[in-house]
């Protein structure tokens, strides 16, 4: 895989929340193949992402902590990032949340549910965003600073984990779009957008379940986090073009 540089020939930086994760952890891991310096961003999880650190390809990885709602430790994560590296080239949204409640059920969807998903799901990135522009702005990368925000193909289904999941990615391209018009030219904001992805915790789920959604996508499997983790990486490097827009990751699902 060929290394990216800035337009300086320095070591370009990427900040990935949520890295802990199944999908975080592939991002972080491909980008650091990529040649990027990782900040590994965590909520409380800060064993793990030390651990994740340590076993990415090459040097100057880091792990912070960067929780997403709460944006006063946003700031300090910033601060923190232009004392270390300078600079931060890539922003990768990957923190977020939910929790399995029927659609039918809006009981079962209370305020606390509504709150959490929407402050993590949505406010969360436009506050890592806030956050980071300064330095995302001055990148010496080729097409700019980049952000990527990891959505679901929930947004334009609406299935998946709840209904208000489902409005949390659907408001989440919407802001793709808009912070990437308020943004241009020196940033691109982009969308990644998954099917359902084959992450430890879907594999734990009950078989015939997963076996029930791979039927439903023409494709006839689920997503595996390092086709993300791929259409990240090419969010980044090679559509250098392309902003304000939603990349499918879904295996066609929509189709079907």
């Amino acid at each position: 895989m060929a290394t990216l540089t800035t337009a300086n020939g320095a070591r370009p930086v990427a900040v990935v929340t949520g890295a802990t994760g199944g999908l975080g952890a592939q991002i972080c891991g491909t980008l650091a193949q990529a040649g990027f310096a990782i900040v590994a961003g965590y909520r409380s999880s800060a064993d793990t992402a030390h651990a994740l650190v340590e076993q990415l390809d090459g040097d100057g990885h880091c792990a912070l902590a960067a929780p997403v709602t709460d944006s006063a430790a946003l700031g300090r994560l910033a601060d923190a990032v232009a004392a270390r590296y300078g600079r931060c080239d890539v922003l990768v949204n990957c923190a977020g949340t939910t929790r399995f409640v029927a659609h039918e059920d809006l009981d079962g969807v209370d305020d606390a549910l509504i709150d959490d998903v929407l402050a993590t799901n949505v406010r969360g990135p436009f506050a890592m965003v806030r956050a980071l522009r300064a330095l995302l702005a001055d990148s010496g990368l080729a097409g700019g600073g980049v952000v990527v925000n990891i959505s679901s193909i929930a947004a334009q289904t609406a299935m998946g984990s709840n209904v208000i999941y489902c409005a949390s990615k659907a408001a989440l391209d919407n802001l793709t779009k808009s912070l990437a018009r308020a943004l241009a030219p020196a940033i691109r904001v982009v969308s990644v957008s998954p099917g359902l992805v084959d992450t430890e915790f879907v594999k734990s789920m009950d078989g015939a379940w997963r076996d029930e959604q791979a039927g439903r996508t023409p494709l006839g499997r689920l997503a595996q986090p390092e086709e993300i983790a791929r259409a990240v990486l090419a969010a980044v490097r090679d559509l250098q073009f392309t902003t304000g827009c939603v990349l499918p990751v879904d295996g066609g699902r929509p189709l079907k």
